[in-house]
């Protein structure tokens, strides 16, 4: 075996997770290896050709806010940009940009071949090397040997990756690249539980083999909105997507023919996600929907290929024809790569802590799809936070662990650790309690000042995000000062959009909080004296707006407190008089941190958590 050099930290994969650990950790100052099976396939975008949407562009904001990659990435690479659910509360909305697949792969790499204290090498890594339960670096395929303090392992699909076109199917990571089986191995030898889920992908279809006339064109917003908050302007070309329809002659094929389905015949053993199933799954268990909506996605602006979002599927290739020709619009249609599925390892999140590190083996973290997690945004924040707690460790300070209360990455982390999960799981704005709290417009005030503390925000972005804050904090109070008086005009106004006149004197904030009245109303009759942008002013308006309702879930965040704020110790045993054996089996696997922890954990009853307070306060369950 031959070493080359030692590391810091060594990251094994460069998809989205992998490319925000290690440009966090070499941002941290830390020495800092990314190891990639393929170097051409860096950051690649495997399955739609899009980031964000509901929920998950939260966690893309997150990301920004923390000082992370992907969103700046995206809008050098977006092709298109719309807000989501902008007809609902602002809770909800949610941005989501289609990307150029070409571009997005470029800008990634160039950003990371620019990054100091970051070496990038094209090698199969197959060994995790674990000495007296403390990570010691990492041996590829070609026998070397990379020395590290910590390891971090985000591998997507490849892990004993297995591909299925009908009942054909045929080793691979992702369609053309080799899966990785020896470190699959690696990790079951460290005595790591290991499942099997499944994911799917539609056909590519030739754009000059649509005919576009049969389809809805739909268009993103003007001028587009940006992911990240560095961001001034998007300068790419915007372009349309398309909607179409499936219907009852395509329905009547894909029935014909499950006998030919790897999913339906029972090959497939790994398990798909229930929100994102394939077009087999659809008509079977939604037979009385006549049609099934498809997004016609365009792959970038220098390619004629179209990912065809709403049908991924695992049918052989020439059911595939078949039934994607009765589609409106695609009756000549060329499928340019068929759709497949995708089996692959991952380990139970339960085995993880809320750092992302493997209890039990200092040093090795995981982060991504192999948690259980589908999706380039779930993966990329936990590529963040696996980076930032690494290197926080290696430097001998305090984790950061998000709370639920403070980010959708806290949810998602919370949940994989103390609910786990045997389905691939996405992120739901309905996962979050606090969601109003949590809201796509307000990711910076929430972690801008962690992303600071830790060395991934600089100097000049915390000036400008601090100067924000301040114009923000300024408005509203004047707001809430300024006194406006009944006069012809404004009740006049006030009629017009709906509302009632006044009748006395009453504070700007007031009248704001009326739902027919916007910022704009009030900048009419009362402007600020500040050079307000867009943002500030959508941010007061939904501050007053919403006050009272984000002062109810403060309330209810302090409630919670009182639980999170109880620590269980680390070496507690929760063989307890009282509890049944399958909840000392739940409270043994997650070892919960916290009471508050404690209570999410699927089975553990309130009765239980009764037991476990009593004895966590009168210390009866340490162990001496």
């Amino acid at each position: 075996m031959y070493k080359e050099k030692d590391f810091d930290i060594i990251v094994v994969g460069a998809g989205h997770a992998g490319c925000e650990a290690a440009t966090a950790c070499a941002k941290m100052g830390l020495s800092t290896a990314l190891f990639t099976i393929y170097l051409d396939t860096i950051a690649q975008l495997s399955c739609n050709p899009a980031i964000g949407g509901l929920a998950k562009g939260h966690l893309v904001r997150e990301i920004d806010a923390l000082g992370g990659i992907m969103a700046k990435v995206t809008d050098m690479s977006g092709i298109q940009f719309r807000m989501l659910n902008r007809s609902k509360g602002p809770a909800v909305w949610s941005l989501r940009a289609q990307a150029d697949r070409i571009l997005y792969n470029v800008n990634m790499r160039k950003l990371l071949e620019a990054t100091e204290n970051l070496a990038i090498k094209q090698a199969m890594v197959e060994e995790i090397v674990v000495e007296n339960g403390r990570v010691k670096g990492v041996i590829t395929s070609l026998g070397v040997f990379y020395g590290a303090k910590a390891v971090i392992v985000t591998p997507g699909t490849f892990l004993n990756g297995l591909i299925h076109i009908g009942l054909d199917s045929f080793e691979a990571g992702r369609a053309g690249e080799f899966p990785s089986k020896r470190l699959s191995e690696s990790l079951k030898k460290l005595g790591l539980k290991i499942g099997r889920l499944k994911t799917g992908t539609p056909p590519r279809i030739d754009a000059k083999t649509i005919d576009f006339s049969k389809t809805e064109e739909q268009w993103g917003d003007f001028p587009p909105p940006a992911f990240s908050y560095s961001t001034e302007e998007i300068t790419n070309p915007q372009v349309p997507c398309y909607i179409t329809y499936t219907n009852e002659r395509t329905h009547e094929i894909i029935l014909n023919n499950l006998d030919r389905s790897p999913l339906y015949s029972g090959k497939i053993k790994g398990i798909g996600p229930r929100y994102c199933p394939s077009i087999e799954d659809k008509v079977v268990k939604f037979r009385e929907k006549p049609r099934h909506q498809i997004f016609l996605e365009p792959e970038g602006l220098s390619r004629k290929e179209y990912y065809a979002n709403g049908i991924p599927t695992s049918l052989p290739y020439d059911v595939q024809i078949a039934f994607v020709r009765t589609i409106p619009g695609l009756e000549e249609a060329e499928i340019m790569r068929p759709g497949y599925a995708i089996e692959y390892d991952f380990v139970y999140p339960t085995q993880i802590n809320h750092t992302l590190e493997v209890k039990g083996i200092e040093g090795l973290y995981l982060a991504g799809q192999i948690n259980g997690t589908s999706g380039y945004e779930e993966a990329a924040a936990q590529g963040l936070m696996a980076g930032i707690n690494a290197a926080l460790k290696i430097k001998g300070k305090a984790p950061l662990i998000l709370g639920r209360d403070e980010a959708y990455i806290g949810v998602l982390i919370d949940d994989l650790v103390t609910k786990g999960t045997q389905e691939p799981y996405r992120m739901f704005t309905s996962r979050a309690e606090f969601r109003l709290l949590l809201r796509h417009d307000n990711a910076d005030l929430r972690l801008r000042e962690y992303g600071y503390r830790i060395g991934l925000v600089d100097e000049e972005t915390y000036e400008k995000f601090l100067k924000k804050k301040q114009a923000l904090e300024k408005e509203i109070k004047r707001l809430k000062t300024t006194i406006i008086k009944p006069s012809e005009q404004l009740n006049k106004a006030l009629t017009e959009v709906g509302t009632t006149p006044i009748e006395e004197a009453i504070s700007l904030d007031k009248i704001l909080k009326r739902p027919e009245v916007t910022y704009e109303f009030i900048k009419k009759f009362a402007p600020s004296q500040e050079n307000l942008t867009k943002e500030i002013e959508e941010l007061v308006e939904i501050h007053i707006k919403y006050e009272g309702y984000i002062a109810k879930q403060l309330e209810q965040v302090e409630r919670m407190k009182q639980f999170e704020e109880k620590v269980i110790p680390a070496d507690f045993d929760f063989n307890l008089p009282g509890l049944s054996k399958e909840v000392i089996q739940k409270l043994n696997e997650v070892r919960p941190r916290t009471i508050g922890q404690a209570m999410r954990i699927p089975g553990v009853t309130p009765a239980a958590i009764s037991i476990l307070m009593v004895a966590v306060q009168k210390g009866a369950g340490s162990k001496k």
